[in-house]
Formats: structure tokens, C-alpha cells, sequence
């Protein structure tokens, strides 16, 4: 399950009809496999337990069709920010977004290039996102730059498990799964990540999604804090 689509690993281009069948692939065929993907039971039950928790000035990252966009408590929430890439995505949305109060801002830029103002979003919101950015140090950099000092990272992302045996399958899977996938990585080992990114961990849970294959359904969640000062 992934949500920023705008840079999928796409398979080896050999000529233009190759280029052709992967761009309506990426534009047509993708955003709908994704979004189907990402609103299966269990994937929105693990959604409900974050976005709630958004408050303020809300940047979402790989906002996709809009599926958060129901969980919101919008007395909590001024605005939201959605960077999303995917022309595709951004279209498939309409209908949510038609749907719902909530004020709606689009960014279509990857999550590399965030053009917001530093220190000016109250809480950042990844949810089954950064499996997919290919350059996610430079993403989380941006985040982190936007992110007001006693703001909130909340997450939900599916991720490498700890079990050895369904990490090797991760490990061995990932090169192909990706290209098919929008670019989603199952084996990135999201703590570490968020870590690495310059965040400190508040909360988190890891656990199995119910009724989702292993090597796609290990989940981690919870929320953080940007640390200023390393």
C-alpha cells in the first residue's frame, strides 16, 4: 500500500511503446489498484488511530485520493496542506474532497521539494507514504524543516518486519514488488528511518495488519517530535 505516486520505479523502458503502456499504467491503472489497496479494512482501521490525533495547520504527505480526509476531527484541524504528485491520484480524489468541509490546499510536488515556510505546519501526517519516496532522506529533511518545534509527526506505514523469516521474503520481493507497486518498499525499516531523519519517537506500536499478507501488512505507528537541536 502506497500513497505517493508520482515517482514509481517503473520497469526498464525499452522503446516508446513500452513508455506509453507504463505512463497509462501510472495514470490510469495504478491509482485505482492503490486506492483499493490502501482502503481495505484493516489499513482503515490502522488510519483511524492516528488521523484523529491531527490538530492546526496539517501538512499531509502523499495525500493519494483523499482516504484521511473522513478520519479528520475538524474542530481540530484549520487546514490541510496535501502534497500529492500523482495527476492520477489528485483526480481520483474529487470525489472526497466534494465530500468533505475540510479546506483542502493541494501541493503537486514530490516529497522531496516541500514549498512551505519553515517552522509553519502544527502536525505532519504519513500514512503508508514513505514506503514509496525514493529519495526519503531528503524528504524527511523537508518535514522536518516545516515542522514547528512543538509540533507532531503522526504515522502509520507499513514497513520490514522483525520477524527474520518475513524480512528475507521482504528483502527478496522489494526489487520487484516496487516496480508494479508505485515505487513501495516493503522492507524499510520505518523507525529507524523517522530516526535518522532528525525525529524523536513519542509513541509507537508494531504490529500485523489482520487479514493482510505478512510481508505487506507489518505496520508501525504512533507519533514524533523534531528534534532541534543534534
Amino acid at each position: 500500500c502506497a500513497e505517493m505516486r508520482g515517482h514509481n520505479a517503473a520497469l526498464p523502458l525499452q522503446n516508446d511503446n513500452n513508455e506509453t503502456a507504463m505512463s497509462l499504467y501510472d495514470t490510469y491503472v495504478l491509482p485505482a489498484v492503490i486506492d483499493r489497496a490502501c482502503s481495505m479494512p484493516a489499513v482503515m482501521e490502522a488510519r483511524r488511530d492516528v488521523v484523529p490525533q491531527c490538530q492546526g495547520a496539517v501538512l499531509e504527505v502523499g495525500m493519494g485520493s483523499c482516504i484521511n480526509l473522513p478520519l479528520y476531527d475538524a474542530s481540530k484541524v484549520d487546514y490541510i496542506w496535501g502534497l500529492e504528485p500523482s495527476e492520477g491520484m489528485r483526480r481520483k480524489a474529487q470525489k472526497n474532497l466534494a465530500a468533505s468541509a475540510l479546506d483542502v490546499r493541494w501541493l503537486d510536488l514530490p516529497g522531496e521539494k516541500i514549498p512551505l515556510a519553515d517552522n509553519s505546519v502544527d502536525t505532519v501526517l504519513l500514512t503508508f507514504t514513505l514506503c514509496t519516496i525514493p529519495d526519503w532522506r531528503s524528504a524527511l529533511a523537508q518535514m522536518h524543516r516545516v515542522l514547528k518545534p512543538d509540533g507532531q509527526l503522526l504515522f502509520c506505514e507499513h514497513g520490514l518486519s522483525e520477524e527474520p523469516a518475513v524480512a528475507r521474503w521482504q528483502n527478496r520481493i522489494t526489487p520487484v514488488w516496487k516496480r508494479f507497486a508505485g515505487g513501495c518498499h516493503l522492507n524499510r525499516p520505518i523507525a529507524e528511518l523517522l530516526q535518522e531523519g532528525h525525529f524523536a519517537i513519542d509513541q509507537l506500536e508494531r504490529r500485523y495488519l489482520e487479514k493482510a499478507p505478512r510481508i505487506a501488512g507489518y505496520v508501525y505507528s504512533g507519533s514524533a517530535h523534531k528534534r532541534v537541536a543534534d
